[in-house]
């Protein structure tokens, strides 16, 4: 069985890793402390919903540059005579 102590380095190398904040971090700790596992979901729930929407926003990024290079191809074969895939 692991000490309180080993179990809080866990949890902080995991919020760390998780790419939680100072101030999220002293939050989810607090909750874990005081048993409030309700409160501490909630904060990790938030965190992978920030997490998500950035995913989401570079997706649309690389759609995007996916599109221009498509663009840029076509215009280099066409410069070249050579038919588009």
């Amino acid at each position: 069985m692991k000490s309180c102590d080993e179990k809080e380095i866990l949890l902080l190398r995991n919020l760390k890793d998780a790419g939680c904040g100072a101030a999220m971090t002293e939050q989810v700790l607090a909750c874990e402390r005081e048993a409030k596992f309700q409160g501490e979901r909630r904060l990790l729930l938030r965190q992978r919903r920030a997490l998500l929407q950035k995913i989401h926003a570079n997706q649309k990024r690389i759609d995007c540059l996916d599109f221009l290079l498509h663009s840029v191809e076509e215009k280099l074969q066409s410069e070249k005579g050579e038919t588009v895939k």
